[in-house]
Formats: structure tokens, C-alpha cells, sequence
């Protein structure tokens, strides 16, 4: 459903925006030099981008819910990365897609279902 996605991402992007301006260049220089890494399997890129975000989390406020919180810290973070390395946009993408499907599949089918009720 159009307007059920449209409700979620309006919700997401508000959060990002908040996210955005918290993550420090530090996190984003240490990611982007593991994405030039050719050398690193996908697997291990996808351990520290799951790091990454499980450090940024543990800064986020108690009321917000913290998969969402999650969620939202890999989809800024990616956005991050290819603002400041655009030739990364492929791996960067691939490997934070994997990312969160492995990791918050069944939270974003909770959370469509949520909204569409």
C-alpha cells in the first residue's frame, strides 16, 4: 500500500534527521575505509557496519523504540557514506541492504502491518 509506505518513511526520515546530525565523521571515515578495502569480505564489511550502528545505538533515548532507532541509524549511516565516497554506491548499498534484511526483516513486516491496521 503507497500511503502506508509513505507514513513509515515520513516517520523514518524525521528520525534520520535527527540521527544525521548526531553521527560523528569519525564513524563515517572508519566505515568508508572498509568499504575501499576490496580485500574484506562482504561479511566482515557487514559485521562492522552492524557494529557501527550497535555503538550508535546505545546512544539513543529510551523512549524511542530501538529497532526503529536501528533501523534508522544503518539507512543513515549508508546515506553518509556514499555522500562521501559516491564511487562506494554499489557496495555500500548491496551490503547495507543485506544488512537490513538479515537484521530488521521481520521489524519493517511488524511495522507495515502496524501502520496498515
Amino acid at each position: 500500500n503507497e500511503e502506508v509506505v509513505r507514513i513509515i518513511a515520513a516517520q523514518l526520515a524525521e528520525i534520520g534527521d535527527q540521527f544525521d546530525r548526531e553521527i560523528k565523521a569519525r564513524v563515517v571515515n572508519d566505515l568508508v575505509q572498509h568499504f575501499l578495502n576490496e580485500n574484506l569480505p562482504g561479511e566482515e564489511i557487514t559485521r562492522r557496519m552492524s557494529e557501527a550502528v550497535e555503538g550508535l545505538a546505545q546512544a539513543i533515548p529510551s523512549d524511542m523504540e530501538r529497532e526503529k532507532a536501528m533501523l534508522v541509524l544503518a539507512m543513515v549511516l549508508t546515506k553518509k557514506i556514499v555522500n562521501r565516497m559516491p564511487s562506494l554506491l554499489h557496495r555500500v548499498l548491496s551490503t547495507s541492504l543485506n544488512y537490513i534484511s538479515q537484521q530488521f526483516h521481520n521489524y519493517i513486516v511488524r511495522l507495515v502491518s502496524a501502520v496498515s491496521s
